[in-house]
């Protein structure tokens, strides 16, 4: 507040008590009192400029202590325009994370600009906020109560700078985590998702100045949502709590199998860790794996398929001699051999100690009744009605069926004699149920055994927090550095939200959470003042693990550029 002095037509000068203020940028002022013409005013008071200055700065002084008191017919009146401001507790799990010390070190030694700072917190925030392409985050960044003043150029500008920093960064994020988390590496989570690009053609292998050849990134290989389209393959490794620690983006044709060792070896190099257990589905119990893991002093824990597995351990497996009604468990400690490569052969023999667990559950062999009846089910409509499906459709019910072929040209079912494969299905029966898991940690219980494998949920929760909540795809980018920062971005926005789940004790779900920071948002009023009208247990959650003060309807300018302050 300050005292304006206006001069009339006729000379006379008039003094008011107005308040100063912006509103979209744009500088406005509001008249709080009119105090009258000076000359009037010089009859009461001996110095009228000094004294009602003196007033103006005691009532803004008053006016920062005091609750905002307006007129509910203004809210009414008023064009509202909303303002995300729940977005706070990301910003504080940022700042506590260290991001913004650590890139404006890097800006130090790169003459832009632009500041990768504001760029990355946009992008990131937004990923967990409104997942959009890189053009729609930048042209909906006024949702946000803070001015981020960057161009859509600088934005994609920054793309492949961030990437750069991207080893940097992860060891510094390891180190935040540490402290802020306390990471627990005894155990690592890890497994491999795939992601399609809405493209019809594989990218170029390259060829540098050495002839050595770079696989392109967009490869078509065997991907998990059945698209006949180029993927794009990622590996996740996460601590024992489920805490994001690494990952990496490889082409989309390459086996996962072979993803594990690399992942690995750069993580215990990057962050100086000791002896790490990985806990793997089957897809990662290969030779070369096991024989990894025991070489480099690591642990492993993987599944393994009993169906698959030769004709000694399926007898001994499927014994009735398992201990514990409904729950049975049985273990060995075996010598067994495995055949590991070797200068691209597979011709090296070598024999390993390895714990093997089997153990039954009547509820899982229930589930298995239950998931291929559904499959049989469909096997049974196809043999019916062949006309109707072809190749695309007949996906999962085709195993139980014989004679089926399809038409090399338009894909359609050749029905020859179509019949239900009875053998198949009553030899699958016998392994309902059963379930086996390999492990070099021989002095582990069987039960501790099973539990750390059980905890492999974990990261498949990971990978369907990405896909849905931070919706990693449909992926609006095309050159590979920045297909790699688009998941670069979305790998720090996971983490920003496991560490919130943290946090709060993971009492409410992740699209909870995300909801009510999206519906902590403010409209504008009038003078500086905003109105808030969302309140909720997560916001009071909120209000008790980050010191803030959420709680009031009203808030002055100031009041809100308080709550978004590092502090």
């Amino acid at each position: 507040m300050f005292l304006k002095k206006m001069k009339t037509k006729d000379g006379r000068v008039y003094l008011s008590l107005v308040n100063s203020y912006r509103h979209n940028g744009v500088p406005k002022q509001a008249y709080i009192e009119n105090l009258g013409y000076l000359d009037e005013l010089e009859k009461q008071y001996e110095d009228p400029i000094t004294h009602f200055k003196q007033i103006a700065k005691q009532r803004t002084a008053e006016s920062k202590n005091e609750p905002v008191l307006i007129d509910i017919n203004v809210k009414l009146n008023s064009s509202l325009q909303r303002k995300n401001v729940g977005y706070v507790v990301l910003q504080k799990i940022y700042y506590q994370l260290g991001i913004d010390k650590f890139l404006q070190k890097k800006q130090r030694n790169e003459n832009v600009e632009y500041r990768f700072n504001d760029i990355l917190r946009l992008l990131t925030f937004s990923r967990i906020l409104s997942p959009a392409s890189v053009k729609a985050t930048h042209e909906n960044k006024g949702v946000y109560f803070e001015k981020f003043d960057f161009s859509l150029k600088d934005t994609y500008r920054s793309l492949s700078k961030l990437l750069s920093f991207k080893d940097d960064l992860l060891a510094h994020l390891y180190k935040a985590l540490s402290t802020t988390v306390k990471l627990d590496t005894s155990h690592a989570y890890y497994d491999c998702t795939n992601y399609y690009f809405e493209i019809n053609y594989n990218d170029e292998d390259t060829v540098d100045a050495d002839n050595n050849i770079k696989p392109g990134l967009r490869k078509r290989g065997y991907g998990k949502d059945h698209k006949p389209k180029p993927l794009v393959g990622m590996g996740l490794l996460l601590d024992n709590q489920g805490i994001p620690i690494s990952y990496d983006i490889f082409p989309g044709n390459r086996s996962e199998k072979l993803t594990l060792r690399p992942i690995l070896n750069q993580a215990k190099a990057r962050y100086q860790l000791g002896k790490v257990v990985v806990v793997a589905d089957r897809g990662l119990n290969t030779s070369d794996n096991i024989f990894f893991n025991n070489n480099e002093h690591n642990g492993y824990i993987f599944s393994k398929s009993i169906r698959g597995a030769d004709e000694e351990f399926i007898n001994w497996a499927l014994s009735e001699d398992l201990s514990v009604e409904q729950h049975k468990i049985k273990s060995r400690i075996t010598p067994f051999d495995i055949t590991i490569k070797r200068n691209d052969k597979r011709n090296t023999k070598t024999t390993a100690i390895q714990k093997q667990v089997v153990y039954y559950s009547e509820k899982y062999a229930k589930r298995a009744k239950h998931k291929r009846e559904l499959v049989l089910e469909k096997a049974r409509d196809l043999i019916a009605n062949p006309s109707t499906y072809n190749r695309a459709t007949s996906v999962g019910a085709v195993g139980y069926i014989k004679n089926l072929s399809f038409s090399k040209k338009t894909g359609e079912v050749i029905d020859r004699n179509l019949s239900l494969d009875i053998e198949k299905v009553i030899e699958e029966e016998r392994f309902d149920g059963y379930y086996a898991i390999v492990t070099n940690e021989v002095e582990m219980t069987d039960e501790q055994v099973i539990e750390q494998y059980k905890g492999l949920w974990k990261i498949e929760d990971s990978f369907k927090v990405l896909k849905s909540e931070l919706r990693t795809r449909p992926i609006y980018m095309s050159t590979e550095d920045h297909i790699k920062a688009h998941f670069f971005i979305c790998y720090i926005a996971l983490v920003i939200i496991r560490v919130l789940e943290k946090i709060i004790n993971n009492e409410h779900s992740t699209a909870a959470l995300i909801k009510a920071i999206n519906r902590y948002s403010c409209s504008y009023v009038e003078q500086n003042i905003y109105m808030f009208d969302y309140r909720s247990k997560i916001i009071e959650d909120f209000e008790r693990l980050f010191n803030l003060d959420l709680s009031a309807k009203y808030h002055r300018l100031s009041g809100i550029k308080n709550i978004l302050k590092k502090k």
